[in-house]
C-alpha cells in the first residue's frame, strides 16, 4: 500500500509516517517546501499539490496539513482560513483527479466550539459552533471533505481529533510549554513555572494513539462520515500543570501569566469515541501519565543539548 501523508513533517505527521512504515506501507511525505527529509509542497499551490499527488498515484491520502495554533489564528485569520480551508480543496481536488481510492481529512473537535456541560460528552452529531477564527477554518475543511463525497464520490473520512499531546510537539502548546519550563528550571535553578489560564478542561489523547486511529479510519471507516478520536476523558489543564510539576527532580510552583491568555478559551471538551470503536474496533491504550513523562523526558534531553 501507498499512503501519501500531508504535513508530514509536523508534530502528528512524523509520528503517522513512522506507524505507517512500521505497518510495512510505502509513504510519501509531504509538507512545506524547503522542510527536510520530505517533499515540499505548498498545499495553497493547487497545480503543485496536483501533481504530487497524481506523480505519487497513492492508494490512500491523509490530509494533515495546516496551520494548527488556535491562539495564532487571532492575529492572522486570513492566513489561517487560506492554508486550512484552500489547502484542503486543493488536496481533494488533487485526489479526485489522481482516482485516489481512500482520503483522511483531519479536522478538528475545535469545530464544536462552546459547550455545556449538559450537552458532553459531544457525539459527532453535536452543532458545529466554532468560537475561534481556526476553527471556522477547520469546519469549512470538515464540510469540503463531505462535499467532495456527496458531490464527487471521494471517499473522503472526517477526523475529529481532540486535543493530543506527546513526544515531538512544539512548545506553542500548552504540555509541552510546561514541560519544557520544568526541564529547563531543572537546569538553571528556578523554580517558577509560568503558565496561562488553567480552567479550561479538555480530552487528552496520546498522540501515538490518535495515528493508529487514522490508520484505522482509512482501513475500515465509512466514506462520508465523521470519527471523534478522544479519550473519552476531560482534564482541567491545572491537573495537567501539577502532574508534570510533580515529576519534575525538584519542588517547582505554578504562576498564572496574564500574556498567556488567549482571547477565547472553550470552558470544558470531552469527547464520546463510540461511534470510532464501533467502527475499527480502535481504543485508547497509553495513559496520560505515561504520556506526560514521555513529553518531559524529551523536554529535558532538549534543555540538555542547549545547555552544551
Amino acid at each position: 500500500m501507498k499512503a501519501l501523508v500531508t504535513g508530514a513533517a509536523g508534530f502528528v505527521g512524523r509520528h503517522l509516517c513512522r506507524h505507517l512504515e512500521e505497518e510495512g506501507e510505502e509513504v510519501f511525505p509531504l509538507d512545506r517546501p524547503h522542510t527536510p527529509d520530505t517533499t515540499g509542497v505548498d498545499i495553497t499551490d493547487a497545480d503543485a499539490i496536483r501533481d504530487a499527488i497524481a506523480n505519487f498515484r497513492p492508494d490512500s491520502v491523509y490530509h494533515l496539513a495546516g496551520a494548527s495554533d488556535v491562539g495564532g489564528s487571532w492575529s492572522d485569520p486570513a492566513h489561517t482560513f487560506r492554508v486550512n480551508a484552500e489547502g484542503t480543496l486543493n488536496v481533494l481536488l488533487g485526489c479526485i483527479d489522481a482516482g485516489v481510492n481512500r482520503v483522511l481529512v483531519v479536522s478538528s473537535a475545535d469545530v464544536y466550539g462552546r459547550v455545556t456541560e449538559e450537552e458532553l460528552p459531544l457525539t459527532e452529531l453535536a452543532p458545529l459552533r466554532p468560537v475561534s477564527p481556526y476553527a471556522a477554518s477547520k469546519v469549512a475543511a470538515d464540510f469540503l471533505a463531505l462535499q467532495s463525497y456527496l458531490g464527487n464520490g471521494l471517499a473522503a473520512i472526517r477526523a475529529r481529533a481532540f486535543n493530543h499531546i506527546g513526544p515531538g510537539q512544539t512548545n506553542r502548546f500548552v504540555a509541552p510549554a510546561i514541560a519544557e519550563r520544568i526541564a529547563r528550571n531543572e537546569i538553571e535553578g528556578d523554580d517558577t513555572i509560568t503558565v496561562g489560564n488553567l480552567s479550561p478542561r479538555r480530552d487528552f489523547t496520546d498522540v501515538r494513539d490518535v495515528v493508529r486511529a487514522y490508520r484505522c479510519l482509512i482501513q475500515r471507516g465509512a466514506p462520508g462520515e465523521a470519527y471523534n478520536i478522544c479519550r473519552g476523558e476531560d482534564v482541567a489543564v491545572r491537573e495537567l500543570a501539577v502532574r508534570l510539576a510533580e515529576m519534575a527532580i525538584k519542588p517547582m510552583r505554578l504562576e498564572t501569566d496574564p500574556t498567556l491568555q488567549r482571547p477565547v478559551d472553550i470552558p470544558v471538551l470531552r469527547g464520546d469515541h463510540t461511534k470510532l470503536t464501533d467502527a475499527t474496533g480502535w481504543e485508547p491504550e497509553i495513559p496520560l501519565d505515561q504520556t506526560l513523562a514521555d513529553l518531559l523526558d524529551e523536554w529535558r534531553e532538549r534543555a540538555r543539548k542547549d545547555d552544551q
